[in-house]
């Protein structure tokens, strides 16, 4: 029986590469998208290209709201799809950057970033890990969640702040969970990437040649990263023989500001 993940923000970048590195490992993937439907059938039908299974359900991260709704959705799309009322691995990737420099920061800016990288990720977790109820939680025992941090919550680039306080918060999550979990036999990690030429921030990294420059001159490998170097860091925590590594912080970025 095929393993089952769930990422979100799954139709392009990062999310997209991390489907595709699992899917070449074996496992069957369901991603989320808020916008841009074309793009996850696109990542859909690579998926099936590689012999494997796959959904796309849409899902905005930041409407906790709708939780439960997606919830019993994805419990419908497992059975009629894979026979399962469960599923493997969380991969809790949905974000986007903000700049918020002190002095020019709205209430407005502060809550976007706090509703997709915390709160989103903190409720949907709970969402999809626990079982108030008593019934079975859709994540299996012996599972994998692995979230997303970035280099910014431990190394400063201005104006970046509230970015990244919400990921090292994250962070701090991903260790208490991975005690409260821990009984379950499911481990919980966050990968940290460093700069990565994707659509991210704007997608600012692989517009330009002398930012790829820049960031590669403070790399150790001497190049700036794209989402084809992260992707495999999902399947490789994903991976059936990596289960004794939780509660970590994992840095995948070439060696970048060291």
């Amino acid at each position: 029986m095929s393993r089952i993940a769930l990422i979100t923000g799954g139709n392009r970048g990062i999310g997209r590469a991390a489907a595709e590195s699992l899917a070449d490992t074996g496992v069957d993937v369901v991603i989320t998208y808020r916008s841009h439907a074309d793009e996850a059938a696109e990542v859909v039908r690579a998926l099936e290209a590689k012999g494997r299974t796959a959904a796309a359900l849409r899902l905005d991260t930041t409407r906790t709201a709708d939780f439960d709704g997606f919830v019993q959705t994805l419990r419908d799309r497992l059975q009629l799809t894979w026979r399962r009322d469960d599923l493997d691995i969380l991969v809790n990737n949905a974000g986007f950057a903000g700049s918020t420099p002190l002095g020019a920061t709205t209430e407005e800016q502060i809550d976007a970033l706090f509703a997709v990288h915390f709160k989103g990720v903190y409720l949907l977790t709970q969402a999809i890990a626990t079982a108030l109820d008593g019934s079975r939680p859709l994540l299996a025992d012996n599972g994998r969640v692995i979230n997303f941090s970035s280099g910014l919550a431990s190394f400063v680039t201005v104006p970046n702040s509230v970015y990244g306080a919400m990921k090292g918060a994250v962070e701090v999550l991903t260790r208490y969970w991975a005690v409260e979990l821990g009984r379950r036999n499911i481990t919980v990690n966050t990968i940290a990437p460093g700069p990565v030429a994707t659509d991210f921030a704007g997608g600012y990294i692989r517009a330009s040649q002398d930012v790829q420059a820049a960031m590669g001159d403070r790399a150790a490998l001497g190049r700036h990263a794209t989402a084809a170097d992260i992707g495999p860091a999902v399947a490789a925590l994903a991976a059936e023989g990596t289960g004794w590594i939780t509660a970590q912080r994992i840095g995948v970025n070439g060696g970048f500001r060291l």
